[in-house]
């Protein structure tokens, strides 16, 4: 008799060439690399950090902690958040630990999770600038503070840290900081009726409710959802009483901008698209995917429908990028995308990875599988460099070392990546996710187990089904399944077709063609017997792609896209400059594997005309006449993997 069980994944191993080599790269060299530079060891240079925020080479993120433990003397350094670089990478070092023990690494972690805990008020709270330099301030000026930004950070290294290590002190620091938080805020009489300036607290909270089952923590996150906007003066007021001068804000600037870019102007449940800053937009959106799950808010599960739709059909690159403009790295209005001056911060790529993950545990829909694999091969993996040591904050579309050097309004944009940051966010940010890839492969509702991301493993589910999963993607779009399903469970398996493959693909059944129905972006096999193969056959051929002609920054041009992958041209590979180019979409591309470039990467050569540069000595204008043009080559490698050889231009977008 089959007994139908909920299945619940158990153990992914990540098998993918092509991630297994990230993966290690973060343990070799990341995730040391990173705790040198926190620990203020690394000869590195910050000086061309796109946010212009005039710190030296010094994080000093490790010397807080030692401060605020008792340890060091001296004065807090760096942002208010600055205490996240730390926890973010505490998080990535946990998630390594699932697919490459390291006790060295580990006695490192046991001895900084030692340190986060004496640095821990009695009351739970931390957060190193105010323990520090401004005690008398805690929870006084929220939108500028991050102080519940920062210890919701801490909660998801601590839960990330239990979950991987056992380790009980880590999860405790965790209970502690949102034990305070519990006690500080709230609608109750003596309660602060806020909530931070930026987002993260909600989603750590549910993640803390996940390991503890303990539904105060998702009730305080719900609150937090429900209680933003409420009142649209709440940051106002509290700069109002903790003193109106300038020379008190935290974060020089922060008070200029407009509600929205807290999402604060008015209750979530009335606000019709995202405003603001990406990263905050994203995180707010994972906690209220989470939090819609568990609780059943139907208003916060529709706001999370009108951002995503919003986000996506409107608002993001080709790339996964979010968040268009330098200007307080926010969204700006539908449809506008440009290109040289695109702001698309590494980690609003990274949280909207979370977003689609969580959107994926409230709808079977591919859409959102989708989206996530732009991320991954694409928008957030761009943001690291192939030896793990140099970074971009921000992923253009298009660079030109020119430019950035000398128009001010293109000097954010770098055709090489840095060292580091003064503001930090990203290295660690991208290294965690990275680390946790695993977790993204799989998502279990009911009795279905959906497989959406074409990352070779071997998972084990606790009902017993194994399901192993080989390929070579992204570069080949064979796809081959092998399950085993020795306690002859009732199970269901969805596998995701891809939208660039919707119009194109095979599907075999013990080496039987089928033609299973497509719904919502997956086809659905039932797994009852013993064993099962499963082949996917999908299109990789090489697209070319324009954009909705609203979008005015790409009318005219296409962008080139093989499987997931965006393709760039290079300076390096075409001779400059490279808007002198006209590509034939007419002409097949051409397409092949080099394993000897770029850590192994697919080339495509598309057939274009060019023109020659005019003289420096040629008049600004001329009347249009024909221009002789010569036919060439024009070679293209992955975007995320541009700016790695020598500097120079870059372009996704071609002119037709």
């Amino acid at each position: 008799m089959q007994v139908k069980t909920t299945p619940k994944l158990d153990k992914v191993e990540v098998t993918s060439d092509f991630w297994k080599r990230y993966r290690e790269l973060v343990v070799k060299e990341v995730l040391p690399y990173q705790w040198k530079v926190m620990n203020d060891e690394a000869d590195i240079s910050i000086a061309e950090d796109p946010q212009n925020n005039g710190q030296d080479k010094n994080s000093h993120a490790v010397a807080n902690l030692k401060i605020a433990a008792g340890e060091m003397k001296g004065h807090h350094y760096g942002f208010p958040f600055q205490d996240t670089d730390v926890y973010k990478w505490l998080e990535a070092a946990a998630y390594s630990f699932g697919y490459h023990p390291n006790p060295d690494l580990k006695e490192i972690t046991d001895n900084l999770v030692d340190l986060i805990a004496k640095a821990q008020d009695d009351d739970g709270y931390l957060s190193t600038y105010f323990q520090i330099d401004a005690p008398e301030r805690k929870f006084k000026r929220l939108q500028q503070s991050h102080e519940l930004y920062t210890m919701g950070h801490y909660i998801e290294a601590g839960v990330a840290y239990y979950n991987a290590t056992g380790n009980e002190k880590a999860l405790d620091i965790a209970k502690r900081m949102a034990d305070c938080i519990d006690k500080h805020f709230g609608l109750e009489e003596g309660k602060i009726p806020g909530y931070d300036g930026h987002p993260e607290i909600e989603l750590a909270l549910s993640r803390l409710y996940e390991v503890t089952n303990d539904e105060k923590y998702l009730d305080l996150a719900h609150y937090f959802l429900t209680q933003r906007g409420q009142d649209p003066a709440f940051f106002e007021k509290q700069i109002k009483a903790d003193g109106d001068s300038t020379d008190r804000d935290l974060i020089p600037g922060m008070r200029d901008f407009p509600r929205e870019y807290y999402l604060a102007a008015e209750p979530i449940k009335d606000q019709k698209v995202p405003h603001g800053h990406a990263v905050r937009v994203v995180y707010l959106c994972t906690g209220m995917a989470y939090v819609a799950r568990y609780t059943g808010d139907k208003d916060l599960l529709a706001a999370c429908d009108r951002f995503w739709n919003d986000i996506v059909k409107r608002q993001m690159y080709i790339t996964g990028n979010i968040g268009q403009t330098t200007t307080g790295e926010a969204f700006t209005y539908d449809y506008d995308l440009p290109n040289d001056t695109d702001y698309g911060e590494t980690c609003a790529s990274v949280g909207m990875s979370f977003f689609a993950r969580q959107m994926l545990n409230i709808h079977a829909k591919g859409e959102y599988a989708d989206v996530l694999e732009k991320e991954l091969f694409n928008g957030a993996l761009s943001g690291m460099s192939l030896d793990g040591k140099h970074f971009f904050y921000v992923n253009p579309l298009e660079a030109d070392p020119a430019a950035s050097k000398g128009n001010p309004g293109k000097s954010h944009i770098l055709t090489h990546r840095a060292d580091w940051f003064g503001c930090a966010c990203c290295p660690a940010n991208l290294a965690r996710l990275i680390t946790s890839v695993d977790e993204y492969l799989y998502t279990v509702d009911e009795d279905t187990i959906l497989s959406h991301q074409f990352i070779s493993n071997n998972a084990e589910f606790d009902n017993g089904v194994k399901i192993s999963q080989t390929n070579h993607f992204p570069w080949s779009g064979d796809i081959h399944y092998e399950i085993a399903n020795p306690n002859n469970e009732s199970v269901k398996l969805g596998i995701r077709i891809p939208s660039w493959s919707v119009n194109n693909y095979d599907v075999s059944v013990d080496g039987k063609k089928a033609d299973p129905e497509l719904k919502d972006g997956f086809v659905y096999f039932d797994v009852d017997g013993k064993s099962l193969t499963i082949d996917l056959t999908l299109d990789m051929s090489v697209k070319f792609m324009k954009a909705n002609n609203r979008v005015k920054a790409d009318f005219g041009k296409v962008a080139v896209q093989r499987g997931p992958v965006v393709f760039a041209a290079e300076q390096t590979d075409n001779e400059a400059p490279l808007w002198d180019y006209e590509v034939n979409t007419d002409a097949k591309p051409s397409y092949h594997y080099d394993d000897k470039l770029l850590d192994g990467v697919g080339v495509v050569k598309v057939a274009a005309k060019k023109q020659d540069p005019d003289s420096t000595d040629a008049p600004l204008y001329t009347e249009v006449a024909s221009e002789d043009a010569k036919d060439v080559d024009l070679t293209l490698v992955p975007y995320y993997a541009w700016a790695n050889r020598e500097n120079g231009q870059m372009r996704v977008w071609l002119n037709k």
